[in-house]
């Protein structure tokens, strides 16, 4: 999975995701995915979907303009709303990622549900994660996706559903809306004992778990010792994969915050 900040941007990435895409094609990948904001999915669709990409996540916090503008810092909706239609145009299937932000996109929900509805797309709401930069109090943005999703259980009739994904979320079908629902609650329900994730940045580095700050530098050792020191430090991040996050204990104040931005190791 390519994440980011947003993978498109980066000036190679067209000949990255066909280089990766002939990987899935020979087999030596079982596939090749993609988590965008979306802003640039129109002019990469088509490349994307000849690259045997054939699923991508977006990221979508809200419908509305204005609180589109104000969350991603100038971006525009209609441009997000345009790539989609183009990936969907090119064969790639959808699915929308939502952060649950206290007081900010609450009133957001049923309407992308909707939309996601309409459009044939899934939909997984996120628990915000304290990465970055926070303010003093760290629980004022923080909503349980249990709790984020009331109003729509208060409308729609969200039955629990036994599908797993190859990620931590766990499911609901909105049977009225033919919509699959998925949650990734890191805070209130905890995957950490499912985890299967390592994060390779852009840099180089390995990190193990989003909570935490441990992580292998790849790059240095390939440079020292060559493309046979791969498996050697993968074995070593996996034995330091630790046993759970420490999100908790950051959102209460016992421990402190990560300064790393989400941008760095990617969702």
């Amino acid at each position: 999975r390519l994440t980011g900040g947003e993978p498109l941007v980066r000036r190679d990435m067209a000949d990255v995701i066909q280089r990766l895409g002939r990987k899935v094609e020979s087999g030596e990948l079982e596939e090749l995915t993609l988590t965008t904001n979306g802003s640039l999915l129109r002019k990469y669709a088509d490349h994307l979907a000849s690259s045997n990409v054939r699923r991508i996540n977006v990221s979508m916090d809200t419908l509305d303009p204005e609180d589109f503008t104000e969350i991603t810092r100038g971006g525009k909706v209609g441009q997000v709303l345009d790539g989609i239609e183009a990936a969907k145009g090119a064969g790639i299937d959808i699915k929308i990622n939502m952060v649950a932000l206290r007081g900010f996109n609450e009133d957001a929900l049923i309407p992308m549900a909707e939309y996601c509805s309409a459009n044939g797309h899934d939909l997984t709401l996120i628990e915000t994660m304290p990465l970055g930069d926070v303010g003093a109090d760290r629980n004022l943005d923080h909503i349980s996706a249990e709790e984020f999703i009331a109003p729509l259980q208060e409308q729609y009739c969200l039955d629990p559903i036994t599908y797993k994904s190859a990620g931590p979320a766990h499911y609901y079908e909105v049977k009225s809306l033919g919509l699959r629902l998925g949650l990734i609650s890191p805070l209130s329900n905890s995957f950490c004992d499912g985890c299967n994730r390592l994060r390779l940045t852009t840099d180089g580095k390995i990190y193990m778990c989003l909570g935490h700050d441990a992580h292998v530098d790849l790059r240095n050792a390939v440079r020292r010792d060559g493309i046979a020191a791969v498996d050697n430090l993968l074995q070593q991040a996996l034995k330091l994969k630790p046993l759970k996050h420490d999100f908790n204990a950051q959102i209460n104040g016992t421990t402190n915050i990560l300064e790393r931005h989400m941008n760095v190791t990617g969702g």
